[in-house]
């Protein structure tokens, strides 16, 4: 639970600071990109350290299920690597953001929606192979639950478009 409480208060302080880069120049931009990309770090191993409480493994099964773990999280970092940089260029155009532009934005976003979809969609049969069925249903759903709260927490900090 503490974990838990944790990783909650490091996804509110990664998305709260990031209305604040919305308004900053390029040098405090590249500031704080360094500063995400460390809160990012934190926030992926407080993910791991969650996942890790929640779950209960073998020692057989973790030795095969920590290696698929760390392959997934890193195809799930590049799918973030995309949706921060969806959100930097709606940030950037926000102001003067165009038909044109919201529509690609839109399409960007969805793309990444999908892929990670399919992501998941690639690695239960993974992770099938390392655990049994109740673990691999709980370590999905855990996983999606991560992704529903940082979902809510930018959807509660990204201002609507507006017309």
């Amino acid at each position: 639970m503490k974990i838990l409480l944790s990783t909650i208060c490091l996804l509110t302080i990664v998305f709260v600071a990031g209305n604040h880069a919305i308004a900053q120049n390029s040098s405090a931009n590249a500031s704080y990109d360094q500063y995400l990309s460390l809160l990012r770090k934190d926030l992926r191993s407080g993910k791991k350290q969650l996942v890790a409480a929640n779950i209960t493994l073998t020692e057989a099964e973790a030795v095969k299920f920590w290696p698929v773990y760390d392959r997934y999280a890193a195809e799930t970092e590049k799918l973030n690597n995309d949706r921060v940089a969806i959100i930097k260029d709606y940030a950037a155009n926000f102001d003067n953001l165009n038909d044109a532009q919201a529509a690609s934005l839109n399409k960007r976003s969805i793309a990444v929606d999908n892929a990670m979809t399919g992501l998941r969609q690639k690695y239960v049969p993974l992770f099938a192979k390392t655990v049994g069925g109740i673990t691999l249903a709980r370590f999905f759903q855990i996983d999606k639950r991560l992704a529903l709260l940082i979902d809510l927490q930018l959807a509660s900090e990204i201002p609507i478009v507006e017309p």
